[in-house]
């Protein structure tokens, strides 16, 4: 199966769709906002995703009990979640000039809508797809509401089941999505490699015949070229200027550095995919001259009879095959035959 994002095609027979994901990383700066754009697209990003909602349209105002993150080991502890949503906000005003920044490089700006009133106002702006995340992928009126509007939808599924994946994959077909990605996602911030399970991925696709690929939330490249391996044809990662600056997200996000060698991973990983394959390639036949085979070790006179130190098995590989050794041993050679010579049957007497 092959979608059609913005122009770009995304299936497996293409190179993987890798998305920059800004999140909170612009620290409530348009400049660095736009400075990432500009950053991603230099990186070789394909695509580059925003987050559109408001702390008002994701919780309450609320500095206690179950609206406050007290979790230690949290990235965002001592924070309401109301402060975390006004802080990491991506300000609605922004997205057309971010949009049209990305799309002056040839990427595809998208965002993740958490409201209705966030579809609604990207719908306004044209946007290629859709993007549904973990905590929202049993928001099945929202899922929905994307779904009619018929453009492509990604899902990631980071702490679904399998029952739960199946009523939000039903939903959006029945709504209408027609083009539908699943990532898979875990949601940890940051994820570690022995709690990610890339192997689910082709189970994703063969389950519900679907577009697969990553959301990686894990440090580093290895688990985004894994996933190639086990089949992903999108990848996302956070995506920041350097983490030293800090932001809501920057402790799990590439740096452009790391980002361009996410590109070039990737593709490689897909490239190296092919298909079943024995014998040699196109590619390695001028290299078959190089196996080993049969040669004359020493010069012979017509008569003699071969032995270990008049024929051996090396390289190159213009003489009879090395299996054919205990063959030859004994045979002698029916004219003279100088050192060097590959050795072939029309030799022997």
């Amino acid at each position: 199966m092959t979608i059609n994002i913005g122009g770009r095609l995304v299936g497996r027979e293409h190179e993987p769709f890798l998305i920059a994901e800004m999140s909170g990383n612009h620290n409530q700066s348009l400049d660095r906002a736009l400075e990432i754009v500009d950053a991603a697209a230099a990186s070789g990003a394909h695509a580059l995703k925003i987050q559109t909602y408001t702390a008002d349209t994701m919780t309450l105002d609320i500095r206690e009990r179950e609206f406050f993150i007290s979790d230690p080991k949290s990235l965002w502890k001592g924070k309401s979640l109301y402060e975390l949503y006004d802080e990491a906000h991506t300000p609605w005003d922004w997205h057309a000039a971010i949009f049209e920044r990305a799309r002056g490089h040839g990427m595809i700006p998208f965002s993740t809508p958490f409201d209705d009133s966030a579809v609604d106002f990207l719908e306004g702006l044209d946007v290629a797809v859709y993007k549904i995340a973990s905590f929202e992928n049993t928001d099945i009126p929202l899922i929905r509401k994307v779904a009619r509007t018929g453009k492509p939808m990604i899902i990631s599924i980071g702490m679904a089941s399998i029952a739960e994946l199946d009523q939000s994959v039903r939903a959006a077909r029945e709504a209408g999505c027609k083009d539908l990605i699943l990532l898979k996602c875990t949601s940890t911030y940051p994820a570690s490699p022995e709690n990610t399970n890339v192997r689910t991925i082709p189970h994703m696709r063969d389950l519900f015949g679907c577009e697969v690929g990553l959301s990686d939330h894990t440090m580093g490249l290895g688990v985004s070229v894994a996933s190639v391996a086990m089949g992903a044809t999108v990848i996302e990662k956070h995506f920041t200027l350097d983490r030293a600056d800090g932001g809501v997200d920057s402790s799990f996000s590439l740096e452009p550095a790391e980002f361009q060698a996410l590109v070039v991973e990737t593709r490689r990983a897909w490239q190296g995919l092919g298909g079943v394959s024995y014998g040699p390639t196109d590619a390695e036949k001028k290299s078959l001259v190089f196996r080993r085979s049969l040669y004359i070790t020493r010069d012979l006179k017509a008569g003699e009879v071969l032995d270990a130190s008049s024929v051996r098995a090396i390289r190159p590989g213009f003489g009879l095959a090395p299996k054919h050794l205990d063959q030859v041993l004994g045979r002698a050679v029916k004219q003279d035959v100088s050192r060097g010579t590959p050795l072939e049957w029309d030799l022997l007497a």
